[in-house]
């Protein structure tokens, strides 16, 4: 999504009055104000409305005030800048708010102010998702939105929450890697499902059927990951993607979104796809997601993409023409103002009738109706409760800090790790993310409840000394201040370095194009750990991999943990880690590829599966074939976890198929994973997980299965995954049930869903198991 300035904020009543509050131990002088609201239950012609009968359903209502409307007024309501309609009381509101890891001041819906200054910021996704766990995506999910209603509810925030990203990490040097869960589907889907359920919380104490706490947002679909590399911009890129791939990569997120997690809405990209922008193709909005998955919502553009199509990309002759195909392909809202601008005249030109207007704006005032927007003053609703005295809470907080816990992940330790701080006399804290502080939350964020900086985390257990190395991340040129960090290390009983990129290195509309450390970094590393008197530490804070593999390699570098951006807290759950007060039990949610990966292979080429023909390896751990620097699920702890078959899956598995099934007659390679043949056609898988160390920990489980190579099926992909807590000596017992046809399938030529017949690997680390599938 691009970004734009920030206009104030529009509210029906401003009610300034003098109040005083407590901030963290503060006394702040702040002004209290009043929500945005339709169907004021004061003014009693307000009242009389079909549309603010809140015994009706949210159709009638939505149908009573269209017909109210000119088709004028009826296109105001086609833009994320919703004019205020005073004739029928009902306020400006804007639907463009963020919430990717916490209430965002990116959005202009959303502001900050003394009231509420700041909000838990969570770490970005791509560190939430290494935790592998989804009960704690949920679970952040509804601290958000308990947080975003309580700002709603004193004027400074919206109730659309254009969040989460779950385009796949497909290429490492993705900008926007970090805003999502990586590059597995299934990891990717089981993420929307769980942020998105937390978000609308739509089963909270109070709530009436339909109703939402906010709403979310699942984007940018679909085949969105080249956001500016090498010249190549998303706005005009066409993404050749084959239908195997759509169907079996990018699609699977947006599909379990939509069905698994009831999005209220899904946001169309800038992209083209196979020569078709996403908000102007028919077939992917209409067809895919509210034909096929029967979306319960409304379809926004990224911002400004029905502009981009026309001016850009030249996909119509006139702008009347991109307005009508756009709403008539299934766009219900224009995050811009191109559908306000010309979609009368594109309704007096013929090109689009009113009814087609009627639908979109109908599906819009749905959702608002949804989440009490026409139901009055919200204070008085199931949510009314929550102000300013439920955002940056303790526990709120601590949850900030223990996802950034379970997510860092440990990539290399030689014993050095934990440290024993009653041991350190003089810690040096050295590299440009040592006390970074901004750089830890990302993009798309909100101002934090509080930093706490690597530096600021370690210092609070030993005594520092605090070297940048480089004055930025980019490390070039003369920032590069080398004799002072390595005079620190030689003198210091343990080094820490904390390395890795910044907005400045990968961001939205930033890719990179070298998978190495930035500038002059690794000189920096390599300076800094040759003369280091005791133990270094690697600390790479990124979003997207890099090639350490010199670090890797190297006897003077002990241990490398990967800390992604770990939101607010993350130098205290860095120290967490460091000194042993928790076990590391993350794990890696995208390859990390050799340098030589971007040398050679074109970002802009989508194709997922290998070509032997002409060297091409594929990409992502399911169909890459090269050299890993570490791999996808990689992770160490500071205990050992075991893994044994408690009840093991059958050694074959038949499917019934009816007595005219092509495949009674002759031979096949597959059969299609839908029919009568698949019901009930399913088997456990349970394994005993022992802590067969000292120290307690938490172990994620991955089942991953290796099929047989019908249709150029992946080498091997993620069936499940199951988070344990164990204390040493313990055990404890995980349970997966394998539905075939769903879990056992995979994506034909044309996309359709087949199970392969013969034999299918299930894997748990070193256990494996196969189960043969036959007719």
């Amino acid at each position: 999504m691009a970004t734009a300035a920030r206009p104030p904020f529009l509210a029906v009543v401003l009610l300034v009055a003098t109040v005083m509050l407590s901030w963290g131990g503060n006394v702040e002088v702040a002004e209290a104000q009043t929500p945005v609201f339709a169907c004021d239950a004061s003014n009693a012609t307000l009242a009389s409305y079909g549309f603010c009968n809140r015994k009706a359903s949210a159709s009638a209502r939505a149908k009573d005030l269209v017909s109210r409307l000119t088709l004028a007024e009826k296109v105001g309501f086609l833009v994320n800048k919703q004019p205020a309609l005073g004739r029928l009381g009902i306020p400006a509101y804007e639907w463009w708010s963020e919430a990717l890891h916490g209430v965002s001041y990116v959005g202009p819906g959303t502001r900050f102010s003394p009231l509420v200054p700041g909000a838990t910021s969570f770490p970005q996704p791509i560190l939430t998702a290494a935790s592998f766990n989804a009960s704690l995506f949920r679970a952040i999910g509804e601290v958000v939105s308990t947080e975003a209603r309580a700002m709603h509810n004193v004027g400074l925030a919206g109730l659309t929450f254009w969040s989460p990203n779950i385009n796949i990490f497909r290429d490492p040097r993705w900008g926007r890697g970090q805003e999502t869960p990586g590059e597995d589907p299934l990891l990717a889907s089981k993420y929307a499902v769980g942020y998105v359920t937390g978000l609308q919380d739509a089963g909270a104490a109070g709530v009436v059927d339909g109703a939402l706490k906010v709403a979310a947002c699942c984007k940018h679909y679909t085949a969105y990951d080249v956001d500016n590399w090498k010249g190549v911009e998303r706005y005009t890129f066409d993404a050749k993607v084959s239908q195997q791939d759509l169907d079996d990569t990018f699609q699977p997120p947006f599909k379990s979104c939509v069905l698994d997690g009831n999005v209220a809405s899904v946001m169309c990209s800038y992209n083209k796809v196979n020569g078709k922008p996403t908000c102007a193709d028919k077939d992917l909005l209409s067809g895919v997601i509210r034909g096929d998955w029967k979306l319960n919502g409304y379809i926004v553009s990224d911002c400004d993409s029905v502009d981009v199509l026309y001016t850009q990309q030249h996909y119509t002759k006139t702008p009347e023409e991109a307005a009508a195909i756009t709403i008539k392909s299934g766009l219900d809202l224009n995050c811009g103002n191109f559908l306000a601008e010309h979609t009368v005249a594109a309704v007096q030109a013929g090109e689009l009738s009113e009814e087609d207007v009627d639908r979109a704006i109908t599906n819009n005032f749905i959702m608002l109706m949804r989440l009490g927007f026409f139901d009055g003053d919200p204070r008085e609703l199931a949510f009314g409760s929550l102000g300013p005295k439920d955002v940056c809470t303790s526990s709120n907080r601590e949850l900030a800090r223990e996802t950034a816990r379970q997510g860092i992940v440990l990539l290399k330790n030689n014993g050095a790790l934990p440290l024993s701080a009653k041991s350190i006399k003089s810690m040096a804290v050295i590299g440009p993310n040592a006390n970074a502080s901004f750089t830890m939350i990302g993009n798309y964020e909100g101002t934090p409840c509080k930093y706490t900086t690597p530096l600021q985390g370690l210092g609070a257990s030993v005594n520092t000394v605090y070297q940048p190395g480089c004055t930025n991340v980019g490390c070039s040129g003369n920032s590069l201040q080398l004799s002072t960090a390595v005079a620190a290390a030689a003198s210091a009983d343990v080094t820490v370095l904390v390395v890795g990129a910044d907005q400045s290195i990968e961001r939205e509309s930033l890719d990179r194009t070298s998978l190495l450390l930035p500038g002059q970094q690794t000189q920096l590393v390599s300076a800094v750990a040759n003369a280091s008197r005791g133990p270094v530490i690697l600390v790479v804070m990124s979003g997207g991999p890099f090639d350490i593999s010199f670090a890797k390699a190297s006897d003077k570098i002990s241990a490398i943990l990967w800390v992604g951006y770990p939101g607010e807290a993350g130098g205290a759950a860095i120290a967490d880690i460091l000194f042993g007060s928790h076990n590391p039990s993350g794990r890696l949610p995208v390859t990390w590829y050799p340098a030589s990966y971007a040398d050679t292979v074109k970002m802009t080429d989508m194709r997922m599966r290998p070509d032997t023909s002409t060297g091409y390896p594929g990409r992502t751990y399911r169909f890459y074939t090269g050299d890993t620097v570490f791999a996808f699920g990689d992770g160490l702890s500071y205990t050992k976890m075991s893994h044994s078959l408690v009840a093991a899956p059958p050694s074959y598995v038949s499917m019934q198929l009816a007595e005219d099934h092509p495949c009674r007659a002759e031979e096949c390679a597959s059969v299609e994973a839908a029919g009568d043949h698949c019901e009930d056609l399913a088997f456990d898988v349970k394994l005993r997980v022992q802590n067969a160390g000292e120290v307690a920990g938490a172990h994620s489980v991955l089942l991953f299965s290796s099929p047989p190579s019908a249709h150029n099926a992946p080498a091997k992909h993620l069936l499940g995954f199951e988070k344990v807590s164990l204390a040493p000596g313990e055990a404890g017992t995980v349970a997966f049930r394998v539905d075939v046809c769903r879990d056992l399938s995979v994506a034909d030529e044309l996309g359709g869903r087949k199970v392969a017949l013969g034999g299918h690997t299930l894997h748990v680390g070193d256990l494996k198991h196969t189960v043969e599938l036959r007719v």
